[in-house]
């Protein structure tokens, strides 16, 4: 997936994140993350982050996330939208979920 363009996904609210996808020159993901909780989430929030983007094929872009303790499927999920957003896409992939 090729970013074209700056692409926007979550809020300011308690409990969620706001991701901001925008192309870059290079290779490679540039990430900046904020967090009121970086100390005890900022590694798995940063994972959860560039897993998403490798899963849906992003494999140059910067990224700016400001997160206000969303869990990581709130994370995964505002990645993939700002992604999309970014590259203009409407091609979407929903992972099917299956109750046991």
């Amino acid at each position: 997936m090729e970013i074209i363009r700056t692409g926007v996904a979550g809020t300011m609210e308690s409990s969620d994140i706001i991701v901001t996808i925008e192309p870059r020159e290079t290779e490679g993901i540039e990430l900046s993350l904020e967090s009121d909780v970086m100390q005890q989430f900022g590694r798995q929030i940063e994972k959860v982050i560039r897993e998403t983007l490798a899963e849906v094929g992003v494999t140059s872009a910067c990224v700016t996330a400001v997160d206000k303790g969303a869990l990581d499927c709130t994370v995964a999920a505002r990645t993939m939208a700002a992604a999309y957003r970014a590259a203009n896409s409407t091609d979407y992939v929903f992972k099917e979920v299956t109750k046991k």
